[in-house]
């Protein structure tokens, strides 16, 4: 996620903090000190951090429940609206996906139970109703806190985690694409009412209402097109014309053929035209600033990009760019030579020619349309 920095990881994975998260903090101090002097300020801060620390915790919870299914889990980031763990994929299978989304509650549940049992805290409605006054103790408000993100993280708003556990249950019976678009439409409507009451008394709910329409949405479309790709050979959505470059060419060559060409990203190949890197437009831009126009191309390229057999199927091409973060999937021969290229572009423009297409008319294994 850009615009944050890793401060450690946390049993391999990485924990950052969004820019947001630091002057939501710096806000939340301000404001404090503004109502009841430095203690408060303070206080407050330190409320905050505890609270934070909590919602870690929470999504630590998701991110150990997705190991057991063998999911990676490469970071954490920290947002004023809470955090984001960021899996490499969300278990299809409705009984994992039920167990990963439940578990980040169960943790506050815990936490929860802990702060009663241990410190006495009084979970009270009275003190979660009181969850920003420093007149009631931390030990209660922390207690009402994680309460409290219990039951707002269940509420069936996909993709929240209520929301998450709707599509799995949903899943067992209408499958995984019809259970997404129902949970989808659910919590883009929870959304509209999230930024409704927003704008009554709390600008927060509308930040979320914003986060949940966007994230409903574009979870909605990545199973759709998922869908569509299972049928489809990775050959019919490859780009088999495209420039190529040599590692050992400075940046301003590279810039040359990018000035000649259309493509976004540019396969690094060597003396056999076997790949070993990708460059994008976006990259040599900035090893033009960064390192100069001689500077050769290996030095600033995308390295360990994923291949696949030309014989495989679109379905893998995409769930690798979603789980891999990477540029693009290089498609090779039977000999280990680069015969094509796939990007999320090409996925998209490939699926909406296809259903573009008559009935009974299809893309055939290497471009053209063919009928059947």
């Amino acid at each position: 996620m850009t615009w944050s920095v890793n401060i450690g990881s946390i049993a391999g994975t990485a924990v950052r903090i969004h820019v947001t998260f630091v002057l939501f903090l710096v806000w939340i101090f301000a404001a404090s000190w503004t109502q009841g002097g430095i203690d408060a300020a303070w206080s407050g801060l330190v409320f905050m951090l505890l609270v934070f620390a909590c919602v870690l915790a929470h999504e630590f919870g998701h991110i150990f429940a997705a190991r057991t299914f063998g999911v990676a889990t490469p970071n954490v980031t920290l947002l004023p609206i809470g955090g984001v763990a960021r899996l490499e994929r969300i278990p299809e299978a409705p009984g994992e996906e039920f167990l990963v989304a439940v578990a980040g509650p169960m943790v506050n549940v815990v936490i929860a139970a802990l702060l009663i049992v241990l410190f006495g805290a009084d979970p009270s409605v009275r003190n979660l109703a009181a969850m920003e006054s420093s007149a009631t103790a931390m030990v209660d408000r922390l207690a009402a806190v994680n309460i409290f993100l219990v039951l707002f993280n269940m509420i069936p708003a996909f993709p929240m985690d209520g929301g998450r556990v709707l599509r799995a249950l949903l899943a067992i019976k209408l499958g995984h694409v019809r259970a997404t678009e129902i949970a989808a439409w659910i919590g883009q409507a929870a959304a509209f009412v999230f930024g409704f009451v927003g704008l009554f008394g709390n600008p927060l709910l509308i930040f979320i209402a914003i986060f949940v329409y966007l994230a409903a949405s574009s979870e909605a479309q990545l199973v759709a097109i998922r869908a569509m790709s299972r049928d489809v050979p990775v050959s019919a959505a490859m780009i088999t014309e495209f420039a190529t470059l040599a590692p050992d060419e400075p940046i301003e060559a590279a810039i040359e053929t990018l000035l000649r060409t259309s493509q976004q990203e540019f396969p690094v190949v060597d003396g056999q035209r076997r790949l070993v890197g990708v460059l994008s437009r976006a990259d040599m831009i900035r090893a033009l600033k960064q390192v100069g126009p001689h500077a050769a191309v290996a030095d600033v390229m995308t390295v360990d990009v994923p291949l696949m057999s030309h014989r495989g199927r679109l379905e893998h091409a995409f769930r690798t760019l979603q789980e891999k973060q990477k540029p693009a999937v290089g498609i090779v021969d039977a000999a280990g030579r680069l015969v094509g290229l796939v990007t999320s572009e090409t996925i998209g423009e490939m699926l909406m020619v296809r259903e573009a297409l008559p009935r009974g008319v299809r893309l055939g294994p290497w471009g053209p349309a063919t009928g059947i």
